[in-house]
């Protein structure tokens, strides 16, 4: 945590972090669900339509946004009638890490288990397994409490469309049903990571994101209803309240910081204004997913899945 919590720089660092330029494309639940399903060798539109439900014109939106930021590639094979499929790039295989800690979070706290395999088998291994989230330098398993954050905010990133580092624009009707599961969006992820940076109260939330008083109520609201967040009643001050963690949002931290590693490495090519480091082996912290089984790193082509979502 960062002590003591200075609100100006943690509103600084969190506006020119990789993690809230990354959200802005990948932080809504259809987008999820493409990659997802991209992974999973769901490749042509009718195909990806029927697994995901996704309607057409968001379905239509959303491809061609991946399209245009380098994730995905559309084939066309010349059969009869002509097909197009889209594949995954090199850029694209790098959410690699992402996709499997959102396939995790989904399996225990989601809300489509129903239509995500059951068990992954890593064929290197040869046994089935759970990805766990490691530190890329020393190998070991970590979790939040394993790390401590710096905040130094890059100002590259403050205003990202004066570089032409926007993110593709999305459609209006398209963007306003956003969700991972559970009520799962950019702002509640965003929320959560300054809560996660010492900001437990409504003034300091709204302070550092702002986010306006009566969007971040009904956020609130929400999230301690879905029980991504507790609140409970400030000891010193009965009239203030207090948003802590819970168990399904701190296992979000594994999604929040592989993509946010994606973003810096491969999307924006800058360093993140949110830097951790972990305590255990002092080395500056990048996400490595691993088999739980074996613990070596997980690559796409190394894992296979039950066809069927029976």
């Amino acid at each position: 945590m960062i002590r003591p919590l200075d609100l100006e720089l943690t509103q600084a660092a969190l506006a020119s972090s990789t993690l809230s330029h990354g959200l802005k494309f990948f932080g809504d639940r259809w987008t999820v669900q493409v990659m997802l399903s991209a992974f999973l060798g769901i490749r042509r539109f009718d195909e990806l339509r029927s697994f995901s439900n996704i309607p057409r014109p968001t379905l239509s939106d959303r491809l061609r946004a991946l399209v245009q930021v380098g994730v995905l590639k559309p084939r066309l094979y010349q059969d009869k009638p002509p097909r197009k499929e889209y594949h995954l790039t090199r850029k694209g295989l790098g959410l690699y890490d992402a996709t499997l800690m959102v396939w995790a979070w989904e399996k225990k706290w989601g809300q489509r288990a129903q239509d995500l395999p059951k068990k992954l088998y890593h064929q290197t291994c040869q046994h089935h397994f759970n990805p766990e989230l490691c530190c890329k330098a020393c190998g070991e398993k970590i979790s939040m409490k394993d790390l401590d954050f710096s905040l130094v905010p890059n100002l590259r990133l403050r205003d990202p469309a004066a570089k032409g580092l926007g993110t593709p624009r999305m459609s209006v009707r398209a963007a306003s049903d956003m969700s991972l599961g559970l009520r799962v969006d950019r702002w509640c992820l965003l929320i959560l990571s300054a809560v996660f940076l010492g900001c437990h109260y409504f003034d300091q939330i709204t302070h550092v994101l702002g986010i306006g008083p009566k969007v971040l109520s009904s956020r609130l609201s929400d999230m301690t209803e879905s029980q991504l967040l507790s609140c409970e009643t400030d000891i010193h001050d009965a009239r203030r309240r207090l948003y802590k963690l819970t168990p399904s949002s701190r296992d979000l931290f594994g999604y929040i910081v592989c993509l946010s590693n994606w973003a810096s490495e491969s999307h924006f090519l800058e360093p993140s204004s949110i830097r951790p480091r972990h305590r255990a082996c002092q080395h500056r912290f990048a996400p490595l997913v691993a088999c739980d089984h074996c613990h070596q790193n997980l690559n796409p082509w190394e894992v296979s899945f039950p066809t069927s979502k029976g």
